[in-house]
């Protein structure tokens, strides 16, 4: 069994739209009329418009060049302080075995002295300072208290455990120091 609808008959006013020239939609070419009167529509740029653009882009590029230099400026001191960091432990061990040198070791003394010395003048040469507060005021930015003890005007630095070491005017390394209570 079949089922079939029948159509009813319509007019031709009354026949479904079947393309997009009946339909009255667009066929995707322009009207040239409307092409023209859209350039019309629009301001013509002039050359001072140009120029701003090309000082803007300038302007942008000058500041994105002078903002990778400072950050790449950053990124070779930070890498700079972590070494110095790594050396810091061997400058102080050089320092401890020069100090716990006896008589008849002064000919071993003087090389460990030298080389002392060498580390040092290269620290110096990229702007690596140490620092001995023994005697100033305690500064929590510059130093760290191991201990306190009692003896003479509260806040004094007393002792110098290890140096501190500075660079640029940044702590690489804070003083560890005894401070009066």
């Amino acid at each position: 069994m079949t089922f079939e609808t029948e159509q009813p008959d319509l007019t031709p006013e009354e026949e479904p739209v079947t393309s997009r020239d009946e339909a009255g939609e667009p066929s995707g070419e322009e009207d040239p009329a409307n092409e023209e009167a859209r350039i019309v529509d629009q301001p013509e740029e002039q050359p001072e418009d140009y120029l701003a653009l090309a000082q803007r882009i300038q302007a942008d590029f000058e500041n994105y060049r002078k903002r990778t230099a400072r950050e790449a400026a950053a990124a070779g001191e930070r890498a700079k302080g972590g070494l110095v960091r790594e050396l810091l432990p061997v400058v102080d061990n050089l320092e401890r075995a020069l100090a716990s040198a006896e008589d008849g070791e002064q000919h071993l003394a003087e090389g460990v002295r030298l080389v002392h010395s060498e580390l040092i003048a290269v620290l110096e040469r990229n702007g690596v300072e140490q620092f001995d507060p023994a005697g100033d005021k305690f500064d929590p930015a510059e130093h760290e208290a191991l201990s306190v003890r009692e003896d003479g005007e509260p806040g004094l630095v007393l002792d110098v455990v290890e140096k501190g070491y500075r660079s640029n005017g940044t702590i690489l390394r804070p003083a560890r120091v005894v401070v009066s209570g």
